[in-house]
């Protein structure tokens, strides 16, 4: 295998790859091997006819394509990893001379790494946090925890509230005739949720146990059902069953049966204190993500269009995965949205290009500053990542192998993070 590279400008090449004739035959015996079985040459059991009679017969071009990508990956790899370029982009290929008896040519156009010039990156203004914790963030916080530990309570003498988990049958009707999915028995529904369509829960507010009314409803314009969006509706609603919950009243003897702590005022205390150390954290994240991102929009990066493609594929299958966490796929998701494949990509070009400057500019800062990982925090990463995985250090490293490497580069890229929060002047907000 031999290449040339040629520069297309603008943070793109073109890989031109040859493979000489003998592996060009060789991966058509190849080819020939895995598919002689499949194929019928009259006078001849299946997998029985020699190759030269299956060419005489469909033509030498039969198994090109199988002998094509047979050679393509390994032989584009190894170019790859040879011409000196960090590729960051998937290859667009193209065959440019394929032919029994010759060599096997073909191209991979891709995106190599940008460039960057920095600007200015060290005493970039950011807004000034303000920090405090009120009194009624601390309750908020405090009753949350009583809400955990609250018992459900029958509701048999009042109408139902807000906040009461009830049990409804209920179907609905547009201009009177009963439509598909809008029946339910037995289905809990907790009031003020926003699980059905707004303007629903409302009305059950007020009702008694054992009562039928009926909710009328108008649905979205969008709706995800088509058929129904922006249409009025009715829905015959009977009200089974409510429970309410019954919070735990705050003294000394809840907090010392509940809490490490044994009074109210303490426990109020260390709520608060956490609060604090939370806002505090959010707020050092909150400046360290401004810095960067003005750094980012100092420098100078001309990023290739290939680069930004792969990261959009990146961006799409990591919220793949969050999707299906929540037992979501993406199908389900763009129906809801009513967006295509391609729309949904476009709406992530955003993402992707801001991801790409954050990390490019990092990376141009560690280089810049001379920022290295220490091998004391190499280790602490991985024995973090060790806990993660319920393994020790050792099977980490040998899982990673020469990934570890971007382990450390991921390490010098924090600190660089914070290198530009160290240095950023925070102002005040009317100040800008």
């Amino acid at each position: 295998m031999s290449f040339t590279v040629e520069d297309l400008g603008k943070n793109m090449i073109k890989l031109t790859i040859e493979c000489p004739a003998e592996e060009f035959e060789a991966a058509i015996e190849k080819a020939y091997h895995k598919n002689k079985n499949k194929i019928n040459v009259p006078g001849f059991r299946k997998g029985k006819a020699p190759l030269s009679m299956i060419e005489k017969l469909y033509g030498p071009e039969m198994f090109y394509e199988d002998a094509a990508n047979s050679l393509i990956p390994e032989a584009y790899e190894k170019a790859a990893d040879e011409c000196e370029q960090e590729i960051v982009s998937r290859p667009e290929i193209d065959v440019v001379n394929i032919k029994k008896g010759e060599k096997f040519v073909f191209t991979a156009t891709v995106a190599v790494k940008p460039e960057v010039t920095l600007g200015t990156y060290k005493g970039v203004e950011v807004k000034k946090a303000v920090i405090e914790v009120t009194d009624e963030e601390v309750e908020a916080d405090i009753n949350r925890t009583r809400e955990m530990n609250a018992k459900k309570v029958e509701v048999t003498d009042r109408a139902i509230e807000n906040g009461d988990e009830t049990v409804i049958d209920f179907e609905g009707f547009v201009d009177g005739v009963a439509f598909e999915g809008g029946k339910g028995t037995d289905y809990p529904l907790v009031i003020g949720s926003g699980a059905f369509i707004p303007g629903f829960e409302e009305q059950i507010i007020g009702k008694n146990i054992g009562e039928e009314f009926d909710v009328n409803v108008t649905f979205p314009e969008e709706y995800h059902a088509k058929d129904l969006a922006g249409k009025p509706a009715v829905f015959k609603v009977t009200v089974k069953s409510a429970t309410t919950k019954v919070l735990p009243e705050l003294d000394d003897a809840y907090v010392d049966e509940t809490t490490e702590f044994s009074t109210v005022a303490e426990y109020r205390e260390d709520v608060k204190k956490n609060i604090l150390a939370a806002k505090e954290k959010a707020a050092a994240d909150a400046k360290e993500n401004e810095a960067v991102e003005k750094a980012a929009a100092n420098a100078t990066i001309d990023i290739p269009q290939g680069m930004i493609e792969a990261q959009k594929q990146q961006v799409a299958e990591e919220f793949s995965y969050r999707l299906q966490s929540q037992g979501l796929t993406i199908e389900q998701y763009m129906q809801f949205t009513g967006m295509d494949q391609k729309k949904f990509l476009e709406s992530l070009e955003p993402q992707a290009i801001a991801r790409i400057r954050t990390r490019l500019t990092l990376e141009a800062v560690v280089a810049a500053e001379g920022i290295e990982a220490t091998e004391e925090e190499f280790e602490a990463e991985i024995a973090e990542m060790g806990k993660m995985y319920n393994m020790d250090s050792d099977k980490v490293k040998e899982i990673l192998g020469a990934n570890a490497e971007q382990v450390k580069a991921d390490i010098a890229v924090k600190k660089a993070a914070k290198l530009l929060a160290d240095n950023a002047v925070e102002v005040e907000a009317s100040a800008e």
